[in-house]
């Protein structure tokens, strides 16, 4: 077993790899969540959610793999702790799926749009920290913990060990949660996968499915990162703790607390108690990641504003993005890939507010481009 410093060293330089692997990968698909639920809203097509769904049923598998062999011990995720903070996860949800519309883009697809030269996804990932540190400790936080997190349900008083589908499925039939998840896990991929690859043409489209699969694997390699390589022992209170990660617990990929925790480090850079971690080396390596892509193909390019109008939309898309994400514990990648990867309930809960969110707003700017001829057209 490695010292407390060699082990939180392995940890951020995993994250590290990983995410450039997920942001190099991410820039050669167009992996964006927002992106396929605008191609399916303006022009029916499933596409690019299909590499959506693909990426999650990899990194279900694999996770629940990791779960059952023993590798990880899921229930102690924060997706998984068994009170649900249902309306904090919906409205959350929610605020993140209506600004990632406004801005054109999630977290995640903002990282990768820096790492390829947009000046643009700098301002938006800066306010988003901005409002997620906020959220989490700052002025929003006080409206969050007031008005949000008290709505919950305490799943454990009705003997509930984890918020999971698997548990749901163990109470039901009688199960072990060990044999409850697996089989929850396969059954619920095996359904994705089918309607995946279904689609002859998405079959045939070799480069997007081996994408996905590749970032479902990335996710499910995030929990094992934190949660078996980095769980050891910590030398000043002989404790077993899980090292460098922020929320003192296995994380896998998620981008809105991290980028948080990121502008916090940079502001207290002298203070000694703040150090890199694995939620912070996947945002500088998703970075990195979408920059070689750019750089290897070519495509780098410097990206401003294109008005004022776009100034505003993407800094109040930011916003709602930074406020939502850290109320959802996680955005499109942290409740969409890696908390749906545990088949947290929370997390059903947050992508629901997030798709509904984003379709919701897809809709009226649709509606409101297709009222804007009749306003020029009309007299006056």
């Amino acid at each position: 077993m490695g010292s407390h410093a060699d082990l939180g060293l392995i940890v951020v330089a995993s994250g590290f790899a990983l995410a450039f692997v997920f942001g190099l990968m991410a820039a050669r698909t167009n992996f964006c969540t927002m992106g396929a639920l605008s191609d399916i809203v303006n022009m029916g097509s499933w596409a690019r959610m299909r590499s959506w769904m693909l990426a999650l049923a990899v990194a279900m598998l694999g996770t629940a793999w990791l779960a059952a062999t023993g590798e990880v011990d899921l229930a102690k995720s924060i997706a998984l702790r068994p009170v649900l903070p249902w309306l904090s996860l919906l409205v959350g949800g929610a605020l993140f799926g209506v600004g990632m519309t406004i801005a054109g883009g999630c977290a995640n697809r903002n990282l990768v749009r820096l790492g390829g030269g947009s000046v643009r996804s700098l301002v938006v990932l800066t306010f988003m920290a901005i409002a997620a540190y906020m959220t989490l400790k700052g002025l929003f936080a006080q409206w969050r913990s007031s008005w949000l997190d008290p709505a919950r349900i305490d799943l454990a008083a009705f003997g509930w060990s984890d918020a999971g589908l698997g548990m749901a499925l163990a109470r039901a039939t009688g199960l072990p949660a060990r044999v409850a998840l697996p089989l929850a896990a396969v059954a619920v991929a095996a359904g994705l996968l089918v309607f995946v690859f279904k689609d002859r043409r998405y079959r045939q489209n070799r480069r997007q499915w081996a994408g996905a699969v590749v970032l479902g694997a990335v996710v499910a390699a995030g929990w094992y990162v934190t949660g078996h390589v980095g769980f050891g022992e910590n030398p000043d209170t002989l404790e077993t703790v899980y090292h460098a990660t922020n929320s003192r617990t296995l994380e896998s990929l998620s981008f809105v607390g991290p980028l948080a925790y990121s502008l916090e480090l940079l502001m207290l850079w002298t203070d000694r108690s703040l150090h890199l971690t694995f939620g912070i080396a996947l945002v500088l390596g998703t970075i990195a990641g979408s920059a070689a892509h750019a750089v290897a193909t070519r495509t780098f390019r410097l990206e401003g504003f294109a008005s004022l109008a776009d100034l505003r939309n993407q800094i109040a898309g930011a916003l709602l993005m930074g406020a939502g994400g850290v109320s959802a514990l996680g955005c499109t990648v942290g409740q969409g890939l890696s908390g749906l990867s545990t088949l947290a309930l929370g997390s059903m809960i947050a992508v629901t507010g997030i798709v509904a969110g984003s379709v919701a707003t897809l809709k009226m700017l649709v509606w409101q481009a297709e009222r804007e001829p009749e306003a020029q057209l009309s007299p006056g």
